[in-house]
């Protein structure tokens, strides 16, 4: 598996981040480096997005920074020259998936059918999104489609919560859980930074009981 990927399974949780104001990117990067996550998958669907990344990017250097909701090449595109070190889809899609290979870019994408695991396979892809995690069936979903393709790790999203990611981690086809609970978007509206670091902490924890 890809160096930045196993990071990230190092860390356990990916914060999804929405941000819609990129002069809240610097303070938000930094409470989650002090709280243990040095990590964020910043969705590219708000116009702050780009340049989010690249502050984050540029001022916290040790971060892995990366771009999620990614639909296009084009987006792709943009997201690494701001600085992202890794792509997020919510689907597959093959031409994303070639593009991040071709420009030896680390990619998630999302799946949930066979179907789409196997066309995961067939582009040589050995990480994928599973999303969204909890409505399309959640852990015991995921324990039996990953019986059938054992090669492959997930990343869950969607519905990821503190009462639930303990028994996602546990699980060793998991490489890490995408969560947003930590991030929310009215924390970061009213500037609560110390809050987020403080659950950013507890969610370190979580990681560290799950794995033991």
């Amino acid at each position: 598996m890809n160096q930045i990927l196993e990071q990230l399974g190092t860390y356990g949780i990916v914060p999804v981040v929405v941000l819609q104001d990129a002069a809240k990117a610097e303070p938000l990067a930094e409470a989650l480096c002090k709280g243990g996550l040095a990590c964020a998958e910043v969705t590219f669907r708000t116009d702050a997005a780009e340049e989010s990344i690249r502050i984050m990017s540029e001022k916290f250097p040790e971060m892995l920074v990366g771009a999620g909701t990614v639909l296009t090449t084009e987006q792709a595109d943009r997201a690494v020259k701001a600085g992202a070190k890794f792509i997020v889809s919510p689907g597959l899609n093959p031409e994303v998936v070639k593009w991040c290979q071709a420009h030896e870019v680390p990619v998630i994408p999302g799946i949930v059918t066979p179907t789409e695991m196997a066309q995961a396979i067939g582009l040589g892809l050995t990480m994928v999104k599973f999303f969204p995690a909890e409505p399309a069936g959640g852990l015991k979903y995921i324990r039996a489609i990953a019986a059938l393709y054992t090669m492959m790790k997930f990343m869950p999203t969607g519905g990821i919560n503190p009462q639930n990611v303990r028994e996602y981690l546990a699980y060793d086809r998991i490489a890490a859980c995408g969560g947003s609970w930590m991030v929310k978007n009215t924390m970061i509206e009213n500037n609560e930074f110390d809050r987020i670091e403080e659950l950013v902490k507890e969610a370190v924890e979580i990681v560290k009981e799950s794995r033991t």
